[in-house]
């Protein structure tokens, strides 16, 4: 009996053979339960703004920029131009890029208008845990060479 007890005590001891690890770097974590999607508007000096719009979850990234379609809380406005009602936005995602498709064309937004749909989309993006370096292209109903391009937001890198 004792030498039952022993090799169950060598076992435990020995443990499982498994050996230790280096620490490995997996990016940075999501950022958890969120109140709501931040979009992007323009403030009284033209420069973008972040507005946390309280849904109480943060929702997709279609969700988001149909909220920044429908428009701008306090003290801020929108460099988009929608034909009313009309917020419906496509979206594809891989890791490295974000393809929108938008119910707008180029002549309805300005380049900051693009700033504001890329921020939001990439905000979202980020927040739910996608990095920060993945890329956004913009599909128009009516487009031009520049909306192929590949874009960042400004204020997230």
């Amino acid at each position: 009996m004792s030498r039952i007890w022993l090799t169950a005590l060598a076992v435990m001891v020995a443990g499982c053979g498994i050996q230790p690890s280096e620490v490995i770097d997996a990016g940075q974590a999501p950022t958890g339960v969120a109140s709501g999607a931040t979009l992007y508007f323009v403030d009284a000096d033209d420069r973008l703004r972040p507005q946390l719009r309280r849904t109480d979850h943060l929702g997709t990234i279609a969700e988001a920029l149909a909220w920044l379609l429908t428009g701008p809380g306090e003290d801020l406005r929108t460099q988009i131009t929608t034909t009313e009602g009309v917020t419906r936005v496509f979206v594809e995602t891989t890791p490295d890029l974000i393809d929108l498709r938008l119910p707008l064309a180029t002549y309805e937004v300005t380049p900051l208008g693009i700033d504001q749909i890329v921020c939001t989309a990439l905000g979202v993006w980020v927040q739910s845990g996608g990095s920060r370096t993945t890329k956004v292209r913009l599909g128009f109903t009516l487009a031009t060479p520049e909306s192929a391009k590949l874009r960042t937001c400004p204020l997230i890198e």
